[in-house]
């Protein structure tokens, strides 16, 4: 690993857990001097993670630490979910091949298993990474490059990607039924591609993504839930 993606995952780290506050305005030497590395390496993960929203430019120079209100969080969502919406209709009106559907109704079928048991904190991990493979794949039945792109950037942005929230799933016994509709969703959309339904399938996929505006809402109503999202300290309650 080089370093300046070191200096990037410590820094984003450093932000995540809450140890660099919101509004905390960062020094380059302090940060050079904290994890021990050259200044070219912290200017590059300045760079970075600026990029990713979660810094921004300060108008006299240097960057500071952001706070993000639920809004910005729900149109971060939003974005995802409207172009992951154009990637399952580009599938439907392309017509997948016979062996990418079988692998994403393999994944399904892997979930299904997962949903059917008591949910916890010891099957979530299991469920995080199936649910990330779902999304994947489903971009990739669109077939096309450029979206794939755009929807990997709007995945990075800070609470945006299709696992950000769903941990709280994991110890809120309301968050059971949501579960569930998010599953019926995966199945719904899987089958309006394979019948080449554009419109029906880009549509399901949108209103998938309102799955995390919900697990967002259980997650700043529950304190047990916070320690579950990392950067919960980044967002702005009031």
């Amino acid at each position: 690993m080089s370093q300046s993606l070191k200096t990037i995952l410590s820094l984003r780290d450093l932000i995540l857990s809450g140890e660099l506050k919101p509004g905390e305005r960062l020094s380059e030497l302090a940060i050079v001097d904290r994890l021990g590395v050259s200044r070219t390496p912290v200017r590059t993960a300045l760079v970075r993670l600026e990029e990713e929203g979660l810094l921004e430019a300060m108008p006299s120079g240097g960057y500071a630490v952001r706070h993000f209100s639920k809004a910005d969080i729900f149109d971060a969502i939003e974005t995802r979910g409207t172009l992951e919406g154009l990637a399952a209709r580009l599938a439907a009106e392309r017509g997948p091949s016979p062996g990418q559907i079988g692998e994403i109704k393999v994944c399904l079928r892997k979930l299904d298993i997962l949903v059917q048991k008591e949910t916890g904190a010891d099957t979530f991990p299991a469920y995080v990474e199936l649910n990330e493979r779902f999304h994947q794949l489903l971009v990739q039945l669109s077939g096309s490059r450029v979206v794939a792109r755009q929807i990997e950037r709007a995945a990075a942005l800070p609470f945006a990607s299709p696992s950000a929230f769903v941990e709280v799933q994991a110890v809120l016994p309301e968050s059971r039924a949501i579960l569930l509709v998010a599953q019926e969703q995966h199945r719904s959309v899987v089958e309006a591609i394979e019948r080449r339904e554009g419109a029906r399938a880009e549509a399901l996929m949108r209103e998938h993504s309102r799955v995390a505006h919900r697990n967002l809402l259980m997650a700043l109503e529950h304190q047990n839930a916070h320690d579950l999202v990392p950067g919960m300290a980044l967002i702005r309650q009031a």
